[in-house]
């Protein structure tokens, strides 16, 4: 662009000096055609009013040259008339009269003074010379030259016009003009277009680099300042992905690692009951049973963990699959919340059931849904020690929602809550309760000395992803110490 805009300056610029040039020749030549013919005419015009103004003393010295001095005074009054000065000269030069008496002459150079046809200027500016011979009436021939003297003011001379000088200054003025233009025109395109897009192009070589902290300013307006503005922005939402992909690697890294370490130990605990078995250390039926039973908790905690890295998986592939299938409600949450409650009550906590299980039509996935009750469930137990209550709650509501055409809109929903009087939320987690990976942290003290671990940080977004696919919404309250209630809906059909 910057060389384009270098040719196209030259470019015009030769263009202009070229056309400029010609014009001042063409006006050059017109202008001293124009200065010779106002030259001849003023000549042609000026001996015309000296003929004519002359004319009657012609007539008198053609009649009366051979008695001059009887009729001097006549010739001296007839000049004086017509406002002329007289010099009347011989064909050798001697002077006959001269009507200027304070300039007397007796001889005069013919060869230098009688000019015909034109009107040598004297000496002084404002009086012009015209000789005429003169000729006998009778014979035809000459025998004097007449040189009259003629102040110019009595003369209407053209004179030459100013017009052409101004349109000179005129052209060359416009000519300075084009100049400036084009050197501001190619000052603003450098300023403006060249310089701006060129620290454009550095900005976007640092940003690919990996440099995002750089911030792409330009402090005028227009349209360069509202590229700039938007380059600017999408620098930022680089900078910002670029901040997420790296945390999301990190808590990818970080969700891995906690998810090997918790499988690690319901499968030590799994290996080391079996051992037990294969070695007979089990006296009696009650204590194999015992066995069993903890080696069939290690692994619901075991599929428990796998069955959130797998969804997590698929989300993140966007292959997450919810099935919608219209059936009742109450056999389904009859299903789910059966095994729910020996669930709570092996863990030392006080499990609530509903009282009465709505029998509505909702279109669900009955493995999603089970899902998410398991996951609230067993968010409500990390949060809950021995003694305490973990309760299941779940109705049918009208909720109004958002204002259309003036009028309120009615949705019939199924509402299902989870409480429990654990310790709460944090106040400082509860932002971030249904990110992905956050693990939030809890005030419950350890039991037999061992780390309790926190979770894979997926179970409460995992369970908004299934709850929004069945175009229903989850929310929580939680108060320190008097534990949280979280709630999702379902339409009903």
């Amino acid at each position: 662009m910057k060389q384009w805009m270098n040719k196209w300056v030259i470019t015009l610029l030769v263009s202009v000096l070229i056309l400029s040039g010609c014009g001042l020749y063409l006006l050059i030549e017109r202008s001293n055609r124009n200065h010779s013919l106002l030259e001849n005419k003023s000549a042609s015009s000026a001996m015309n009013q000296a003929r004519l103004l002359a004319s009657e003393t012609m007539t008198y010295l053609e009649q009366h040259h051979y008695s001059i001095e009887e009729h001097s005074d006549q010739l001296q009054r007839m000049c004086s008339e017509q406002n002329l000065n007289l010099l009347l000269v011989d064909l050798k030069g001697n002077v006959i009269f001269n009507s200027d008496s304070e300039h007397p002459q007796s001889v005069i150079d013919i060869k230098t003074t009688i000019y015909y046809d034109h009107y040598p200027t004297t000496n002084n500016s404002s009086e012009l010379k015209f000789v005429f011979p003169v000729t006998d009436m009778a014979s035809g021939q000459q025998v004097a030259n007449a040189i009259f003297t003629v102040p110019e003011k009595f003369l209407n001379i053209p004179k030459d016009s100013t017009t052409t000088y101004i349109f000179t200054m005129a052209i060359i003025i416009s000519i300075l003009i084009v100049f400036m233009l084009v050197i501001l025109f190619r000052r603003k395109m450098q300023q403006e277009m060249i310089t701006p897009v060129q620290q454009l192009k550095r900005h976007a070589e640092v940003i690919l680099k990996g440099d995002y902290e750089q911030r792409v300013e330009y402090v005028h307006g227009g349209e360069m300042g509202e590229l700039y503005s938007m380059f600017d922005q999408m620098r930022m939402e680089i900078m910002d992905l670029n901040q997420r992909r790296d945390a999301g690697e990190k808590a990818h890294k970080e969700l891995i690692s906690n998810i090997s370490h918790d499988l690690k130990t319901p499968l030590a605990t799994i290996r080391a009951y079996i051992e037990a078995v294969r070695d007979g250390v089990c006296p009696d039926m009650d204590t194999l049973m015992e066995y069993i039973q903890v080696m069939h908790a290690q692994s619901d905690k075991m599929t428990a963990l796998i069955d959130d890295l797998f969804v997590h998986a698929i989300r993140e592939l966007g292959q997450i699959t919810v099935r919608l299938t219209e059936q009742y409600s109450r056999p389904l949450f009859t299903q789910i919340l059966t095994p729910i409650g020996h669930f709570v009550a092996t863990r030392g906590v006080i499990y609530e059931g509903p009282d009465e299980v709505p029998d509505v039509l909702i279109k669900a996935d009955a493995a999603r849904i089970e899902q998410v009750v398991m996951n609230l469930v067993t968010n409500a137990l990390k949060h809950t020690s021995a003694g305490d209550r973990i309760s299941i709650h779940i109705e049918q509501i009208i909720e109004l929602g958002p204002e259309y055409s003036g009028m309120q809109k009615n949705s019939n929903m199924l509402r299902i809550a989870v409480a429990d009087t654990g310790e709460g939320i944090l106040p400082k987690d509860i932002p971030f309760i249904f990110e992905r990976y956050y693990q939030g942290q809890s005030d419950k003290p350890h039991t037999l000395g061992e780390k309790r671990s926190n979770g894979s940080g997926l179970g409460l977004s995992i369970c908004k992803t299934i709850v929004e696919a069945h175009n229903g919404n989850i929310s929580f309250h939680s108060s320190k110490n008097q534990g949280t209630t979280f709630y999702f809906t379902i339409p009903v059909h």
